[in-house]
């Protein structure tokens, strides 16, 4: 299997909150890998995995980082493929991370999700192959109806629930 997908941390501990991308991945079945790069204390490994990533057949970079949150950013310097920032709940509840990964200088954009969303940068990663290739799209499609569906059926739920002075 050839990965579409690259979902690269600054460090293992990153895992638990990346988990849902895997998990959406898989469930979509997506190709993808994981790797734990760092910014600060690999920049040679980075480099080398920025710049050979599209001859490799990735897509789609999400990059996850707490605190100062580089990687991003630096992947997105490396590459013309886009970059998906996640920045991770670490210091400052994330707004740190938040912050580093959404301001970047014009021409290095990180498309980035909300704190510890990783769930949103699988399906954002998925949305961009979707563009290209119609199994994908059809994915993506029956993703966003089972999400419409999971709505119907809560409100089904609410109309049971009876209050005295509830209209509904």
């Amino acid at each position: 299997m050839q990965p579409l997908v690259s979902v690269i941390m600054g460090s293992t501990s990153d895992l638990p909150v990346m988990e849902k991308a895997a998990k959406f991945f898989d469930e979509q079945q997506i190709p993808f890998e994981m790797l734990a790069l760092s910014a600060h204390r690999t920049p040679k490994e980075v480099e080398e995995f920025a710049s050979g990533a599209r001859d490799r057949g990735i897509k789609v970079i999400i990059a996850a980082a707490g605190m100062a949150a580089h990687l991003g950013g630096v992947i997105a310097s490396l590459t013309n493929l886009p970059v998906i920032g996640v920045p991770i709940r670490s210091s400052f509840d994330g707004l740190d991370a938040l912050l580093a990964i959404v301001q970047m200088p014009p021409g290095i954009p990180v498309a980035t999700v909300g704190v510890n969303g990783s769930l949103n940068a699988a399906v954002l990663a998925t949305e961009i192959l979707a563009l290209t290739d119609p199994k994908i799209r059809e994915k993506v499609d029956h993703y966003k109806a089972s999400l419409s569906r999971k709505i119907v059926a809560a409100n089904e739920a609410l109309s049971e629930i009876k209050y005295t002075y509830k209209t509904n």
